[in-house]
């Protein structure tokens, strides 16, 4: 009798552990807050300082945008941070893969008006737009994003409420993560617990 009850112990504990679900996931810290270890930093860096746990970004005297990337590359992933928006016409985002690819977070350069949380696709500008962005938008505060890649097909969260989904097919295979810093205009966001996992 106790073998049958270990062996059915050990049966329930095999089929409860399973693969893990995106939803299920341990993200990991790929920002420690204090300098860029894990990220390629660009030449002559101006535009991004590491501190207190916050990640800034500010455009130089010259208004010059730029790109800090992952060392890391990533296949499906999910990406979870929070950013609170800075002085000027903020427009960053989240680079999925590449530099073709994003998530947008403040105003579009194109379009004049915000469009957090919204794809942005090179050639197709913006196939669609994230839902619900102005009732959940804290823009003197901190906001929470969550970005989750899969396969073609990107899905984005701001408070915990789901806002985009959309199904690129030109979506990069592999790639690494960027956080971007628009020019051509004065501006700064801010960045903390920036975490990722890749997913199955």
């Amino acid at each position: 009798m106790k073998q049958f009850f270990s062996f059915i112990l050990c049966l329930f504990v095999c089929v409860s552990i399973g693969p893990l679900s995106a939803d299920e996931i341990s993200l990991k810290s790929i920002f420690n807050g204090k300098d860029f270890t894990g990220w390629e930093v660009p030449k002559d860096n101006i535009w991004f300082t590491a501190k207190d746990g916050i990640l800034k970004l500010e455009n130089g005297p010259k208004k010059r945008g730029q790109t800090l990337w992952t060392s890391q590359e990533y296949e499906d992933f999910e990406m979870e941070f929070d950013f609170k928006m800075g002085k000027g016409t903020v427009d960053s985002g989240i680079y999925v893969r590449n530099s073709r690819e994003q998530i947008q977070i403040g105003i579009s350069g194109s379009l004049k008006r915000d469009m957090t949380g919204s794809p942005y696709i090179s050639g197709k500008g913006y196939p669609v737009e994230a839902k619900g962005i102005k009732d959940l938008l804290k823009l003197d505060d901190w906001n929470t994003m969550k970005i989750r890649a899969k396969g073609k097909k990107y899905t984005v969260w701001l408070a915990g409420k789901e806002v985009m989904n959309y199904e690129s097919e030109s979506a990069p295979k592999k790639g690494k993560i960027g956080i971007q810093l628009h020019g051509s205009r004065v501006m700064s966001i801010e960045y903390r617990n920036m975490k990722a996992a890749p997913i199955k």
